[in-house]
């Protein structure tokens, strides 16, 4: 048997413990996303996501693709209880502030949680752009979200560009959206 070292085990833990997030996460969004398996196929690059009609957290309603026309969009589904939500949500704000005045839309899709409880997360991250209450997780569906966080790019002319399954570095995030905005 070998002894290794007390810092050699602490290095696996971070992963281990990773892992076993996402195996949870996993099991999580079958709970929440029930009959997920059942849904209609991807969504297909080049062609326009299902629109959708959901509340903000002011009590308005907000209406994909028709207020977005023109911009690019990031679509974002989250959830407070995913482990990668908070940190990711936190890390793109900046990248909006940097892109927003040039036309960039983060839409924070919330996953079947109460308003009270979202209002009072997206208030401690301290987050700027639009949530939006997918309360029944229908819209959820209507993409084929599986796991969270999920982000869909739709491009100025409302056509899905990409997605990332998983937390997306802000390196990633801003990336992708300059592909879509042509370099500008």
């Amino acid at each position: 048997m070998v002894n290794r070292p007390s810092s050699a085990r602490a290095l696996r833990k971070p992963a281990g413990l990773r892992l076993a997030l996402l195996w949870l996460a996993s099991l999580l969004s079958l709970a929440i996303f029930p009959g997920c398996e059942q849904a209609a196929g991807p969504l297909e690059k080049g062609l326009p996501p299902p629109a959708f009609s959901l509340p903000t957290l002011t009590g308005s309603t907000a209406h994909f693709p028709v207020d977005y026309h023109g911009q690019t969009v990031a679509i974002r589904f989250w959830a407070d209880w995913c482990p990668f939500c908070e940190s990711e949500m936190r890390e793109l704000e900046p990248v909006y502030e940097k892109y927003r005045e040039r036309g960039l839309r983060i839409i924070a899709v919330n996953v079947r949680q109460e308003q009270a409880r979202v209002k009072r997360f997206t208030e401690r991250l301290g987050i700027s752009y639009q949530t939006l209450l997918d309360r029944d997780g229908q819209v959820a569906r209507d993409y084929g979200v599986s796991a969270l966080p999920m982000t869909f790019f739709v491009d100025r002319q409302g056509l899905l560009r990409g997605r990332v399954l998983g937390e997306a570095t802000p390196e990633v995030f801003e990336r992708l959206l300059l592909e879509m905005m042509g370099g500008r």
